[in-house]
This record gives structure tokens, sequence and C-alpha cells, in this order.
């Protein structure tokens, strides 16, 4: 039996404010330099969700920091300041633990952050277990997780 793959990145526009809200709000977004390739895509997909639904280009800061365990001190200054924070970032198997220890920081980082409830956080960060993993999930086949944390960080940043 072949595996069908969908596209994660498909969602309802409709589902969202209006442009005239939107204009209004800031978001924040954090991105790992590391594993560039992937996160500079995800960045992108991002930027441009947050353009297309009608969040001005100079009311999005992006922000990059060295690698994933930075995501939570960075996002941690923007809290209050924007009306959603995403953080974006690439943590790929090694044969090291490393790779355990980074996504349970960030994870945890995260979490906590969203817990004090003073802006919403959105987890945009891939672990997979190689590259071509991480590269159909960064604007591949299986679409953009950037695309999906900022649809994601325009809902929450507009809960009724």
């Amino acid at each position: 039996m072949a595996t069908v793959l969908h596209n994660l990145s498909d969602y309802d526009p409709n589902k969202l404010p209006s442009a005239d809200i939107l204009r209004g709000q800031r978001y924040a977004i954090i991105v790992a330099d590391w594993n560039s390739e992937v996160t500079y895509a995800m960045a992108e997909g991002a930027v441009q969700t947050l353009k297309e639904s009608g969040v001005p280009e100079d009311r999005i800061i992006v922000q990059h920091v060295p690698g994933a365990v930075e995501l939570t001190y960075a996002a941690s200054q923007f809290v209050g300041r924007v009306n959603a924070i995403i953080v974006i970032g690439c943590v790929i198997k090694g044969d090291t633990p490393h790779f355990d220890y980074v996504c349970l920081s960030v994870t945890q980082g995260v979490a906590y952050l969203n817990a004090r409830g003073e802006t919403p956080v959105i987890f945009s960060v891939l672990t997979t277990l190689n590259q071509q993993q991480a590269l159909q999930r960064a604007g591949g086949e299986l679409g953009n997780k950037g695309t999906e944390g900022a649809y994601t960080a325009i809902r929450m940043a507009n809960l009724e």
C-alpha cells in the first residue's frame, strides 16, 4: 500500500479575521540559523502568509538566532510587544542524544511561555529523522511548516 502524502499547509483563509483587523497587528518570527536551508524557507513561508493575509510587512519582525535552543529566549523578548510569536527551527536527529536535549529544551521553553498566557508562541520547529523529511516540510511536498505557523499565529492572536 502506497503512502499518500498530504500537503499540511492547506488552510481555509475564510477562518482568518479581515485584513482590516490584521493591518493593525504585529507578529514576530524567530528563526534559528542552524539548518538554514530549511529554516529560511520556513520563514519565507511565514512572512508570505502573514502578508497575503493582510499584515503589513513593516509590522512583521524577523529575528535570527544561532540555533533552536536560543528560540525560547528570543521569543521571551517579544512577549507583550506583538500579537503572536512564531518560532522556527529544525532539529535533525543524529547519532548522539543531543537531538533529545535540544528538542526538550525548546519544547519546554515554548510551553512555558504559552502557559504564562500573555502572547501566543507558535511552535514551528521541525524535529525530523533526516534532512529529506525536513525539506519535505519546508516548502516541499508536505507543505511549509512556516506557512502553518503563520496561519496558526493569526488564529491564536484573534481568539474570540
